[in-house]
């Protein structure tokens, strides 16, 4: 299950390891249609291989303007506390599986 993050909590809770942030929104229906997919790669892989973590861009901007996010969902990928990876609209399971090998 991806652990929610806010404005405030965002570093703190992004800063080790390889970490996949959804940015998204309740009003967006591609964002609800990548979400149980990021369920379902949550369930596969342990916190050691990916953490995964979600953002509501509407409850939290300052994290989306920081990191210049124009459309939902992005996925953005933090490997010890670095952007590593950028990738926007939804994608499957493999893909991501296939990112995160490539990330590792």
């Amino acid at each position: 299950m991806a652990h929610i993050v806010t404005d405030k909590t965002f570093e703190a809770e992004t800063a080790e390891g390889l970490v996949l942030v959804d940015f998204w929104a309740t009003w967006c229906g591609p964002c609800l249609m990548q979400a149980p997919i990021l369920d379902q790669l949550a369930g596969e892989l342990s916190e050691d291989e990916l953490k995964i973590v979600k953002i509501d861009v509407d409850e939290n901007p300052e994290t989306a303007q920081k990191f210049g996010i124009m459309s939902i969902p992005t996925l953005l990928f933090k490997k010890d506390g670095e952007v590593v990876k950028q990738v926007a609209g939804v994608h499957t399971k493999a893909q991501l599986k296939a990112i995160v090998e490539e990330l590792s």
